[in-house]
Order: structure tokens, then C-alpha cells, then sequence
């Protein structure tokens, strides 16, 4: 009994030892009970971890539908289907699988990644189409229709112009055809002869030519009716596309798991607390350590908790910041477009107000005398425009004036929001990155423990290899820099000459071998350093 009191309190007490930053941060924050669940031994509280992993992925699996899914143009039938069926993939494997648990949180840092900034572009393209595009678009369907609308009026204030000023002249001849029994009589006896009727038809010389300006703007219109069409039916497949990326983010995130899980290389470049701890029990040991690394070391290697954003990660950071220039350049320009053609609009609205105004006044009187037969003709044709008439007619062309919409600082803000967030995610995927390793490690410290230990033995053979080369390298100059006697020189100078030589290699070699540890160790030390090896074990997340 007191030796298996014994051993379960070692084991208690190797438990208490954390290996990384969130164990630490998990083992202080949360309940004794708490902590012995999530770094339970494999097969331990089996029916807890089923109950709670299901909930778990059937909330998630809620989430991911009224992400993705409700918002598409579908049957309400073939929801209801992916919503069962999210639900049911969700909780089955939440419950059963540690490897779907951890790919699905990884989604959170993928999100974060290069996948991720996918997904909030098109939502970006979505916002520029809906802000300034809409707004272009409008406007310039106004100018359109006020071209129409003017032309138009042109026509229709001409129209009227000519009816009211050939309207004496129509009853002029309403009056002789309401007369022509009267004048056929009086004239069947004296004009005898045949007339032929010749009627003028107008014809263009080129086919089409004499389109009207209705037919014009009318096809202008449906011309850019359809061009809407097909832009909304491009944006329709752009919200179904990006539904489907998701599975893009989706299969990101297995194949980094099996990566992690496979190639020890694989993303192995963080200096975590277990690195430390590993350190500094060699440094107890009086063993050659690593910690702190040199500079050339440092650029190669990501430190977790440092809040900026490393050199390793900058090179990553600058472009994908490149390639979120031709979107914002896209933006900027439809931006400073919709408000140029904005200003210019109203300009024309402003300054372009014409006022039509037609005066139309005569009087005619036309006397015939006489009793003969060509008296009293003349006196019933001629006599008709004996009118007086007076006619005003005032329009004017504010009807037909457009009538531009500016954008206000919200739509261009809600423009540009998407564009800050694509940004934002640029700038934080480094840290993405990081949390992404953390995830997995969490599920499967076994493997993150052996990851540490080859980039522990990697890092201590490239310094070994970097020392013989750095010796090599000052043996060399230094052999470089004795100059032979010449035959004038004498003895004496030539003793100098060695003396100061020899003085120069041993200050040389000394500031090495304190600046590199184990410089002037033996031949054998030239050989691959003693690798670290480690026989704690350590639970993986079920």
C-alpha cells in the first residue's frame, strides 16, 4: 500500500510539472477536476468525454450552418438535410475522434491564415459590388434615362411648337374638304382636265438609319438591364463559391494535422517551455546548452510569446501585405470614380436647368370682291385664314434632370471594412501560425514532446558544425596573415615578427574559445554532440 501511495503521488507530482504555457495556464485556472479531465490518460472518463464532445460538435456544427449554409438560395427541404447532417457528422465525430477535434479548432487559426483571407475577400468584392459599384451603376442608369427624357422633351416641345403653329392652317383645310361638294360644283364645268396624285415616301440610305430616339433610349435601357442581370447572377455564384471554400479552410486544417502528426520538420520551429526546461536541466548537468541563441539562430526560430512579430514571420507578412494591394487599389479607385462622376452630375444638375418658352401670335384678314366664279372661290379658300389666334406654352427641363446619389462616409465605410479586416488578418496570420501549433500540441503532446526533442538535437549539431567551421575559418586567417622574412630583415625583426604572430593567434583563438564553448576540447570533440533524450510520457488528448 505505501508503495502504491508512493507511486501515485510521483505521479501526481509529475503531473503537476506543465511542459507548456497553456498546461500551466489550464492546471492554475481551472478546478482539480477540470484539469484531471482534459489531461486525462487514454481511456479514462470514456462516457464524459463522448457526452460533452458531442454537444460540443453539434453546437459547432449549428454555427457552421447559419454561417454557410442558411444564407444560400436553396430549398428549405435541402437545409433541413444539411443542418441533420452537419449535426450528426459534428457530434459523432467530436464525441469519438481526438483527430476531428483538433481539426476543427484549427479552423479558428486557419481562419487566420491565407485560407481564411480567401473567405473575407470575397466578402470584400461583395462590399465593393454593393457600395461603390451599386452607386455607378445608378447613377449612371440616371444620366442615361436623363438623356432619354431630354431628348424627349426636345421632341415633344417641337412637336407642339409645329402643331401650334400650323393649326390655322389645318382648319384652313378642314374648312375646303368640308367644302369640296361646293367647289367641285362650281368648278366641273371649267377645269376639265386629269390629275395625277404622286406621293413621296422617305427612305434611308443605309438600313436602320432612321432609328427614333425612343427606340434608342428603349434599347440603351434593356441593354443595361441585362448587364444587371448578369452581374447578379455573378454575385449569386460568388455567395455560393464562398460557401464552398469553407471546405477549402476545411481540408487546410486535416492536412496540417496529418503533417504535424508525420514530418517532424514540418512547421518545428518554435521555441517552447518544454525547449527551456530541456535547457535548463542541461545547464544543471554542466552540458552544453543552446539558450540564449545567437542572432543568426534567432532568425530562423519563432519565440511564441513574444507579442511582435519576428523575422522569420516578416518575410510572410510583407507579402500577403502584397497581395492585398491590387483589391484596395481596386477600391480606392471605384471610390475616387463614384465621387468624381458624382461631383460632375450634379454639377451638370446644378447648371444645366433650360426653361422653354413659345409665343405664338397672328391675325389674318384677306378681302376678296367680286361676282365671278373665281371671286367667289378665292372668297371661300382664301377667306378661311381670315383667324386671329394667340398661343403661350412654357416648360422647362427639370423633370429630365438626373439626379445623382453620393455615398456617405457609412457606405464607404462599410466598403472599406472588409478591405481593414483582409489587412488585420495579414498582420495577425503570425500569430495564427503560432496557435495553430498550439492546438495540436495540445492533442498530441506525446508528439509535440519528440518535435522538441529533434529540434533541440538539430540546433545543438548545426552549433557544433558552425564551431569547427568558425575554427577553421580563424586557423586560416591567421596563417594567412603571417608574411615571410625577406633577406634584409634581421633576426632580430624576424624574432619580433613571430613573437607579435604568435601574441595575434593565441588573443584571436582565446576570444573564440570563450565566445564558443568547447573550442579547445580534443580531436574527438569535433565529432556530433550527445543527443538529448528524454523518458517522460506523456498523455495524448482522447
Amino acid at each position: 500500500m505505501d508503495i502504491k501511495h508512493h507511486q501515485n503521488g510521483a505521479r501526481g507530482q509529475r503531473r503537476k510539472q506543465p511542459h507548456t504555457t497553456v498546461q500551466r495556464l489550464l492546471s492554475w485556472g481551472l478546478p482539480v477536476s477540470c484539469s484531471r479531465f482534459l489531461w486525462r490518460q487514454p481511456g479514462e472518463f470514456p462516457v464524459t468525454a463522448f457526452l460533452l464532445g458531442a454537444g460540443a460538435g453539434g453546437l459547432l456544427a449549428i454555427g457552421l450552418f447559419q454561417l454557410l449554409v442558411n444564407p444560400m438560395n436553396i430549398y428549405e427541404e435541402q437545409k433541413i438535410m444539411f443542418l441533420y447532417s452537419l449535426v450528426g457528422l459534428g457530434a459523432m465525430g467530436w464525441g469519438t475522434s481526438p483527430h476531428i477535434r483538433c481539426a476543427s479548432l484549427l479552423l479558428v487559426p486557419k481562419m487566420l491564415g491565407k485560407e481564411g483571407r480567401l473567405f473575407v475577400l470575397g466578402y470584400a468584392l461583395a462590399a465593393i459590388y454593393v457600395g461603390p459599384v451599386a452607386n455607378l451603376r445608378h447613377n449612371l442608369n440616371d444620366v442615361i434615362a436623363s438623356l432619354g427624357c431630354t431628348v424627349e422633351l426636345q421632341i415633344n416641345n417641337t412637336r407642339a411648337a409645329w402643331r401650334i403653329s400650323t393649326a390655322p392652317l389645318r382648319a384652313v383645310f378642314k374648312d375646303l374638304l368640308s367644302s369640296k361638294e361646293l367647289l367641285r360644283a362650281e368648278t366641273r364645268k371649267h377645269l376639265l382636265c386629269s390629275c395625277a396624285l404622286h406621293q413621296e415616301e422617305k427612305q434611308a440610305g443605309v438600313l436602320g438609319l432612321n432609328t427614333s430616339w425612343e427606340r434608342v433610349s428603349t434599347e440603351v435601357r434593356d441593354y443595361v438591364h441585362h448587364q444587371e442581370a448578369r452581374l447578379e447572377w455573378a454575385l449569386g455564384l460568388l455567395h455560393v463559391l464562398l460557401s464552398c471554400t469553407f471546405l477549402l479552410v476545411l481540408h487546410a486544417s486535416f492536412s496540417y494535422m496529418d503533417s504535424y502528426n508525420h514530418d517532424i520538420r514540418f512547421d518545428n520551429i518554435y521555441i517552447s517551455t518544454y525547449f527551456c526546461q530541456i535547457d535548463d536541466r542541461r545547464k544543471k548537468l554542466g552540458k552544453r546548452t543552446l539558450l540564449p541563441l545567437r542572432k543568426a539562430e534567432e532568425k530562423t526560430v519563432i519565440f511564441p510569446c513574444k507579442p511582435t512579430i519576428q523575422a522569420s514571420e516578416m518575410s510572410n507578412v510583407v507579402r500577403e501585405l502584397l497581395e492585398t494591394l491590387p483589391i484596395l487599389l481596386l477600391l480606392v479607385v471605384l471610390c475616387g470614380l463614384d465621387w468624381a462622376l458624382y461631383s460632375i452630375f450634379d454639377t451638370i444638375r446644378h447648371h444645366s436647368f433650360l426653361q422653354y418658352s413659345f409665343r405664338s401670335s397672328h391675325k389674318l384678314e384677306v378681302k376678296v370682291g367680286g361676282d365671278s366664279m373665281l371671286a367667289r372661290l378665292l372668297r371661300k379658300t382664301i377667306g378661311a385664314l381670315n383667324t386671329s389666334s394667340e398661343t403661350v406654352m412654357e416648360s422647362n427641363n427639370m423633370p429630365c434632370l438626373p439626379q445623382p446619389v453620393g455615398l456617405d462616409a457609412r457606405a464607404y465605410w462599410r466598403a472599406a471594412l472588409p478591405i481593414g479586416l483582409l489587412v488585420c488578418l495579414c498582420l495577425l496570420q503570425a500569430f495564427g501560425y503560432r496557435l495553430r501549433r498550439v492546438i495540436a500540441a495540445f492533442y498530441f503532446p506525446k508528439r509535440e514532446k519528440k518535435r522538441i526533442l529533434f529540434l533541440y538535437n538539430d540546433l545543438l549539431k548545426k552549433r557544433a558544425a558552425f564551431t569547427k567551421l568558425r575554427r577553421a575559418a580563424i586557423l586560416r586567417r591567421a596563417r594567412q596573415q603571417k608574411a615571410p622574412v625577406s633577406p634584409g630583415v634581421s633576426a632580430t625583426a624576424s624574432s619580433w615578427l613571430g613573437l607579435s604572430t604568435a601574441v595575434y593567434l593565441l588573443v584571436v583563438l582565446g576570444r573564440h574559445a570563450a565566445a564558443v564553448p568547447g573550442l579547445h576540447a580534443p580531436r574527438r570533440s569535433s565529432l556530433p554532440p550527445p543527443l538529448v533524450t528524454a523518458t517522460t510520457t506523456l498523455p495524448t488528448r482522447g
